[in-house]
């Protein structure tokens, strides 16, 4: 403990046995356990802490490294000018002649009505 041996220690007793007396040394003794138990829990949830900082770090790390990635491959994707894949997707153009088609009358009915309004007699 600290470094100190047997000798060292019975040498600081008997210091503190002349020094601080026989009545006050019981007291002494356990206020200096007291404050040892309570260094040592400290210490204790301070390693604890820095053990949670260093994984939510690793956790941070990993994070960042997983959008950098994705970051990266859009920027190369929209470099290319690539276009999405699927069903979802359709050119402008392409949605512009289906809304057309759906929208717009059959051209059989359109002649049909065209020519009855060019015969003068309005007879088919």
């Amino acid at each position: 403990m600290f470094g100190i041996g047997m000798p060292e220690l019975i040498v600081i007793m008997v210091i503190a046995l002349i020094v601080i007396g026989p009545s006050k040394l019981p007291d002494l003794a356990r206020a200096l356990g007291r404050g040892i138990a309570e260094f040592r829990k400290a210490t204790q949830e301070i390693k604890e802490s820095l053990e949670i900082d260093e994984e939510l770090k690793e956790v941070k790390e990993d994070l960042v490294d997983s959008i950098s990635g994705l970051k990266e491959t859009i920027e190369n994707e929209a470099a290319l000018g690539s276009k999405p894949e699927g069903p979802k997707y359709k050119d402008y153009d392409e949605i512009v002649e289906e809304y057309r088609a759906k929208t717009s009358p059959p051209q059989e009915e359109v002649k049909e009505a065209q020519e009855e309004e060019e015969r003068p007699d309005g007879k088919r």
